[in-house]
């Protein structure tokens, strides 16, 4: 692939936005020698002014999503892209994230150009388990893990019964709740049908991934091959 193709497909600019950082000296190989359109080099010694390039795709990253921030550029207000450099808005293919959280919803988001990876992630035949922490207005009552684990609770305006769900009691206004499925606003939408108001909620899983005690709100990591596996479950 042509050194320009290359990075403005990474994000680092258009094409000619690119040969201006060309012409202007940016790009380099690992030594500092300067790189110009006609050059070839293998990806890992290519640097753009000083810095490694980011991996080519697949590449799926994690994001410790904020309150506050939405998840499409299509709503009004601050956007998880704003969180991350501005390339990753402008890598070919686009990140896109996987499974929306909304704009109160803190905690695990994933990121990926993997079209693949994405649909096993979201699909509920799939079976992938997404982990919740959950803080509600009032006090459990009790009957709420039984009415979420039968598999008939049918959430207002629809027809189809939820998927079975599994939920902890931590505390007398906090639960963890697991999900197979990912419907528009699920778990506030249960605990409504329940009786209850959730006033706080965090995804901290994905799969077998945990959202890390060290990735603070805003704070986004490349994901390895292994912690991958990990979110599809493996």
């Amino acid at each position: 692939m042509k050194l320009v193709k290359l990075l403005a497909n990474l994000g680092y600019g258009s094409r000619s936005e690119v040969s201006r950082h060309l012409r202007k000296g940016h790009v380099t190989d690992v030594n500092g020698r300067v790189l110009g359109e006609k050059d070839f080099l293998p990806h890992a010694e290519i640097r753009f002014q000083g810095e490694p390039l980011d991996p080519e795709g697949p590449l799926t990253l994690m994001l410790h999503k904020p309150e506050g921030y939405t998840c499409s550029s299509d709503d009004p207000g601050n956007i998880i892209y704003d969180l991350l450099p501005n390339r990753y808005d402008l890598r070919n293919p686009m990140l896109s994230p996987v499974g929306r959280l909304d704009k109160d919803t803190t905690g695990l988001l994933l990121m990926t150009d993997d079209g693949q990876l994405l649909h096993r992630l979201i699909s509920p035949k799939h079976h992938v388990p997404k982990t919740y922490r959950v803080t509600l207005d009032r006090v459990l009552e009790g009957h709420e893990q039984g009415l979420f684990a039968s598999g008939e609770l049918v959430l207002r305006g629809e027809d189809k019964p939820l998927l079975p769900a599994k939920m902890e009691a931590i505390s007398e206004k906090e639960a963890f709740i697991t999900l197979e499925e990912g419907r528009y606003h699920q778990v506030r939408r249960m605990f409504a049908a329940a009786g209850n108001h959730v006033v706080a909620l965090k995804r901290i899983s994905i799969g077998e991934l945990l959202l890390p005690d060290d990735l603070d709100e805003g704070e986004w990591k490349i994901l390895s091959p292994e912690e991958i596996a990990l979110a599809k479950g493996k």
